[in-house]
């Protein structure tokens, strides 16, 4: 979903806009954690380096011990949750929608618009 937001320039206003993206790879180490803790551990160091987090809003959500952790660490660090609506979903999961600050549509302008609006609150 992010990778439409990175490599671009964005702009609101005269405020140009960079994104720097914190989000897991597929051969991340994380992906091997021992434990709970070391998953937990990993996923808070990287959020303690973000401004605010933006988590899907899918059913499996609901199902997602990683997201959840991401939003334990979000709120452990007091950083804003930007929900993102997938395209075509008409549910979506109650447990990122009762954490997240704003929810948006899935497309470039409003997740962008999201991030920012939350940037600066």
């Amino acid at each position: 979903m992010a990778e439409w937001i990175f490599g671009k320039k964005w702009r609101t206003g005269q405020a140009s806009l960079v994104f720097s993206k914190y989000s897991v790879q597929k051969d991340d180490p994380i992906h091997n954690a021992t434990s709970g803790r070391a998953l937990r551990d990993a996923i808070y160091r990287r959020i303690s380096r973000c401004n605010l987090v933006v988590i899907p809003t899918g059913m499996y959500v609901n199902y997602s011990k990683w997201i959840e952790k991401e939003i334990d660490g979000a709120k452990n660090y007091s950083k804003p949750m930007l929900g993102v609506n997938p395209w075509g979903r008409e549910r979506i999961s109650s447990v990122v929608k009762n954490v997240a600050d704003t929810t948006v549509g899935w497309n470039s302008r409003s997740v962008v618009r999201g991030i920012w609006d939350l940037y600066w609150r």
